[in-house]
């Protein structure tokens, strides 16, 4: 289940909450009680190269070996 991070606009406080993404656009009170929060955008690192093409060429002829 995805996590949202939330900021409470009155205590300046930052949380998470899970939930199920139907429920993302739901409003989240503050752990302190607070119900004036906004949902903070999230980036998403993706790492690794397990859908990179094998070899180093740099593509093309050339880069391929293929010119003599």
């Amino acid at each position: 289940m995805p996590r949202y991070d939330f900021r409470c606009r009155a205590c300046g406080s930052t949380f998470e909450v899970t939930r199920p993404m139907a429920a993302s656009g739901d409003p989240a009170a503050c752990p302190e009680g607070h119900d004036d929060t906004v949902r903070l955008l999230s980036t998403v690192a993706v790492t690794g190269n397990a859908g990179a093409p094998a070899g180093g060429g740099g593509g093309g002829c050339c880069g391929g070996g293929c010119c003599a």
